[in-house]
Order: C-alpha cells, then structure tokens, then sequence
C-alpha cells in the first residue's frame, strides 16, 4: 500500500499543547470546566476525610496537612488539559479519527454484511444503500461509521443498477 493510499487514521486530532483555536475555546468553557471540577470534588472531599482523621490520630501538622491538599488539587489542574475531551459532551464521538474516506481491502465477502482491514485493523463492515456486492480482496472506501461497523462501497464507486 502507497503512502498516499493510507486513511489518515494514525495521526491524532491534535497533539497536547497543539489544539486550534476551535479546541482551546471548547476546552475553556465554562461546561467543560464546571464538569470537571464537580468530577474532581468526591474524591478531594474524601482526602479532606481521611486527612482531618490523620490529623487527629497522628498529629499531622497543618503545614503538611495543606501541601497535601495544594498538591492534589494541582494534580488535578495538570491533567485538565491531557483529558478535558472526555468532559466535553460535544466532542465528536469518533473520537480524533475519522474513518469517513479510509480505504482499506475486503477480508471476506461483503454481501450486505462481511469484514474489512482498515490501516492494518479488521473490521465488520456493511455495504452503503446500492452498493454492489464487494468480493474478497476488492479495495473499499468507507463512507460512515456506525458504532464498530463501518459502511463501505467498492473503491471505484460503482453502485448496482437496483440502487
């Protein structure tokens, strides 16, 4: 397979620290934040916990009582921008692959339903509304994906005189 040939599916959306204008503002908005945040609360509340029964029980000093705290919370802030995308309820649900395009070769034969390998992965595929019968080891394209399936015509595009 040429290098042209191959779907762009290794490359990710955007690198960390790399996002577009589109990605910075989604990641700073005040849902995404609020979500996190509230995500992050149960379980800095459960230190506080354990950490005033500590203090009690052992004498733990309020200066070592408080790094504690400081550092969980800026744990916290340091990991916010590596996971924000799964806060964010109108990220793309594909995730930073597209599929749409790929191209790839039948495994088996495709009549509605057969597999396909995808960049070096298998996948069950189904044939598009009036695609014709794609034979094994005929190359496809991928026109959508539903859930783990994708939706793939004959890469020349030829369609049956039924559709």
């Amino acid at each position: 397979m040429k290098l042209a040939d191959m779907p762009k599916l290794t490359r990710p959306r955007a690198a960390a620290g790399r996002e577009g204008p589109e990605d910075r503002r989604r990641m700073w908005s005040c849902r995404v934040l609020a979500k996190y945040w509230a995500l992050q609360l149960p379980a800095t509340v459960i230190l506080l916990v354990v950490l005033i029964l500590v203090e009690d029980a052992v004498g733990l000093p309020h200066w070592a009582f408080w790094t504690i705290v400081v550092v969980w919370v800026s744990k916290d802030a340091a990991l916010y921008p590596l996971v924000w995308r799964s806060y964010d309820p109108g990220y793309p649900a594909i995730g930073p692959y597209r599929m749409e395009g790929a191209r790839g070769v039948a495994v088996h034969h495709i009549d509605p339903a057969g597999s396909v390998t995808v960049a070096g992965e298998l996948w069950r595929a189904e044939l598009v509304h009036g695609a014709r019968r794609i034979e094994q080891g005929e190359r496809i394209r991928v026109q959508a994906r539903h859930g783990l399936t994708l939706l793939v015509e004959p890469e020349d595009g030829e369609s049956s005189p039924l559709g």
